[in-house]
């Protein structure tokens, strides 16, 4: 029996990875070689960055936000945080993914270092109660802290949930144009089981104060997934009307393909999956929300990376090394962050990217960047 059951897990194995291995079309395709033969396709030729020196904590470069995080957790001095998000626009992308990346800190750090870590943010809302920025962090930390150190549905989750719930609240009355507050608390709705009318609710103090603001629209997103208090049917409809209403230069555009990858099976056992009229069409319209944005877009590199994924899963090479180009380096994006090693998960398909274009006859002169 257990022979059987290995047998069944390496077809279904070879049902998921040969397609991008071993196909062969018109005599292109991959083959795998040994690495150092002169046929391997050599990612570093086209300036990748090795994957150990990937940057798994943003999707994209901030290097003010960088410098400022290394200061806050050499010294736990907290000021330099607060004076960073103090001079960011509240209706801006920058300043929700900002203080996701402060909140994250903290929480990686009281993980490795249970009771210690992450003091810096405690003495923040010690000492200054009202700070806005920092009611802000407190808030998204124990978000992320509910999902990291307790299983969803469990008292321990939804206590500190609720603690999420009152410390977002606060922050809301301490910046009331402040849309990030109010995204937290669709986080908090979804862990906490909020009905349709509840959760609207919340959302239309987001979209009050920020209705083009994508990172709140997937934070939304979450919520209308089949996983959690939706449907395949209904997230779709909240994706696409949302990129319909999108004005030009929205990255709203590209919302339908994350409705598309929430909905991917663990197994994917449809031939062509990633060249069906479903998939393409969502990734058509990410293709067009990235190349119609403004090239600072704090958003973009989210897409970017989603692309990618979807690209080499439907063999388009060319395009998926184009968007690589443009966010390699920086790992820490939805899909490569769902994975328990993101930098792995990045460089997995980006040597299957460079493989398949150079199969193809793409080499480091032909890319265009």
């Amino acid at each position: 029996m257990e022979i059987l059951w290995f047998l069944i897990a390496l077809g279904l194995l070879f049902g998921v990875l040969g397609p991008y291995l071993l196909r062969r079309r018109g005599g292109g395709g991959i083959q795998q070689v040994t690495p150092g033969t002169p046929d391997a396709a050599d990612p570093e030729a086209y300036g990748f960055v090795r994957q150990e020196e990937l940057d798994v904590r943003l999707p994209g470069p901030d290097h003010d936000l960088l410098d400022v995080l290394d200061v806050v957790q050499a010294t736990q001095d907290w000021r330099a945080a607060s004076q960073l998000l103090a001079g960011t626009d509240k209706e801006g992308e920058v300043r929700w993914q900002r203080i996701q990346a402060f909140a994250g800190a903290a929480s990686l750090e009281l993980a490795e270092k249970p009771g210690v870590g992450g003091a810096w943010l405690r003495a923040w809302r010690s000492d200054a109660p009202k700070d806005a920025g920092g009611a802000a962090v407190h808030a998204e930390f124990l978000v992320q802290q509910a999902w990291r150190s307790s299983a969803a549905g469990s008292d321990d989750f939804r206590i500190i949930l609720e603690e999420a719930r009152k410390v977002a609240e606060e922050a809301a009355l301490l910046a009331p144009g402040d849309p990030v507050p109010y995204i937290t608390q669709l986080a908090v709705a979804r862990g906490l089981g909020y009905g349709p009318e509840q959760f609207d609710q919340v959302w239309a103090k987001v979209i009050d104060r920020a209705p083009q603001h994508m990172g709140a629209h997937l934070a939304a997103l979450h919520y209308w997934c089949e996983k959690w208090h939706g449907s395949r049917e209904e997230a779709d409809h909240f994706a696409t009307t949302a990129a319909a209403r999108a004005p030009r230069g929205s990255l709203l555009a590209a919302l339908p393909l994350f409705a598309v990858f929430e909905h991917v099976p663990d197994v994917v056992l449809v031939q062509d999956f990633y060249r069906t009229a479903v998939v393409s069409k969502a990734m058509e319209g990410a293709l067009y929300a990235v190349h119609s944005a403004r090239p600072d877009d704090p958003m973009l590199a989210h897409v970017r990376h989603l692309l990618v994924w979807f690209l080499v899963r439907g063999e388009r090479w060319a395009e998926a090394m184009h968007q690589l180009v443009h966010v390699d380096g920086h790992v820490g994006a939805v899909p490569w962050t769902l994975s328990a090693d993101p930098a792995a998960e990045y460089t997995l398909h980006r040597n299957l990217a460079v493989a398949g274009y150079e199969a193809n006859g793409g080499s480091p002169v032909t890319l265009r960047r």
